[in-house]
């Protein structure tokens, strides 16, 4: 059962605060009921994808934009020069998802398809597997990682400088790295999904939120509406799933051993990168809601970019998006079971100062 912070029963209601206690349960069904969808109404599932601009899908956006706006809420501008007394949460995120991560997956991708599972799959088709999987591991997460802050209480300001400082480096690294990777010199990175991705997953709910701050006025009414809209993030990551999954669900059900081989090594990429990363701020004592987000940033990833680039370099069909792919419906179970052992381990991390 995933460890989720209870919420006043008093401002949110008692069934939603069971709602969000059996979350792992609500997502496993999503998963399950997507899939169905996908294959008993595959119109619908094909207008749903066709709502796409710049390969970003328009209505898991609106259910982003919906799961990122309460926190959002919770940021204190006033509080942003304090992340300056606390960096050694940055300069983990930053090492981990820029100087690591990028090439851990690199060398995992290789040994599994290149020797591992070499006995299985066709040398061409691993060779596109490893391509998806270096660009899975070059695209650290931007907007999931809101979510996952607020599953562990994080410190919604230092969440976002994380993450805008992130952001800010994939411009001028993410082509390079996965040209050194990929052994391709004119690698053609899709700006406008970036940028599009960039304003509505962090401009657009930061100005948001703001403005929600300042109609709000005082922190008490601050307090008191963010804990009535938090449990709706809840509900949107629930239906973001169950589209996702909607979405792939032929795929899932065609492929299934293929899609197992491909989630190993994602799946360890992404337990070995959290365990660095929080491992790395429990030695710096770095506090509890900082040291969880650090360590999800680099565990998630921004999927959106890597299919985007695996879609314009190997085709809509090729191998290499596939393993974008699973990516995405591997994130999300993985990153709900990582929320309930950071919560469970909350109490060894020192508290936040000042």
């Amino acid at each position: 059962m995933t460890d989720i912070p209870k919420t006043d029963s008093t401002k949110t209601g008692g069934a939603m605060g069971a709602f969000e206690r059996y979350l792992t349960v609500w997502v496993a069904l999503a998963m399950v009921v997507g899939i169905g969808i996908g294959t008993i109404a595959p119109g619908l599932v094909s207008a749903i994808a066709a709502a796409e601009v710049a390969s970003i899908n328009l209505v898991v956006a609106v259910l982003i934009w919906a799961m990122v706006y309460p926190m959002m809420v919770s940021v204190d501008f006033g509080a942003v020069a304090g992340v300056a007394k606390q960096p050694k949460g940055l300069l983990v995120t930053l090492a981990v998802n820029w100087l690591i991560k990028p090439f851990t997956m690199a060398f995992l991708a290789v040994l599994f398809f290149d020797y591992v599972f070499a006995p299985f799959i066709a040398p061409e088709d691993a060779a596109q597997y490893i391509a998806g999987l270096i660009l899975l591991g070059a695209a650290p997460c931007t907007a999931m990682v809101f979510v996952w802050s607020q599953l562990t209480r994080g410190d919604a300001t230092y969440t976002l400088v994380q993450v805008s400082v992130n952001d800010l480096i994939m411009v001028v690294a993410f082509a390079p790295i996965v040209a050194f990777l990929l052994g391709v010199t004119d690698i053609v990175v899709p700006w406008e999904t970036l940028v599009l991705a960039t304003v509505l997953y962090v401009v657009l709910p930061l100005l948001a939120g703001l403005a929600t701050r300042r109609l709000l006025g005082s922190k008490d009414r601050i307090d008191a509406f963010t804990a009535r809209i938090k449990p709706w993030s809840v509900v949107g990551l629930i239906a973001t799933v169950m589209i996702l999954f909607g979405l792939q669900g032929e795929v899932i059900l065609q492929r299934p051993l293929l899609i197992a081989l491909i989630a190993v090594p994602i799946l360890i990429q992404s337990y070995g990168i959290f365990a660095l990363a929080y491992g790395a701020a429990y030695v710096l004592r770095v506090p509890h809601r900082i040291a969880a987000p650090c360590a999800m940033i680099g565990t998630s990833n921004f999927f959106e970019l890597a299919v985007a680039v695996a879609i314009s370099l190997f085709g809509l069909n090729s191998g290499a998006a596939l393993a974008t792919v699973v990516g995405v419906l591997v994130e999300v179970p993985v990153m709900l079971s990582l929320v309930a052992f950071a919560n469970r381990t909350r109490a060894r991390f020192p508290e936040m100062s000042g």
